[in-house]
């Protein structure tokens, strides 16, 4: 199996991150990106089943399970430097 290298910038990128996402209250997060669309997926429960879903004015979506937040959709992710 071949290993992807990662830069020392883009490692440094990911740990800056790390206080923020252990600010939420869910244990497990799983992260995915949909390079084409340009869209990061945070989901906080596998399954999400989302009932409801609130936009917020900067493009990002939170998806919520009756009161509980169960992910984030955020659109143009690549942008948001």
């Amino acid at each position: 199996m071949a290993k992807t290298k990662v830069s020392q910038k883009s490692l440094e990128e990911v740990l800056k991150a790390v206080p923020h996402l252990a600010q939420f209250l869910s244990r497990r997060m799983w992260i995915d990106y949909d390079k084409e669309a340009d869209v990061l997926y945070i989901s906080f429960r596998k399954p999400q089943d989302a009932t409801d879903t609130q936009m917020l004015d900067n493009g990002i979506l939170l998806r919520y399970k009756e009161d509980e937040l169960v992910g984030i959709t955020i659109l143009e992710a690549l942008s948001r430097n």
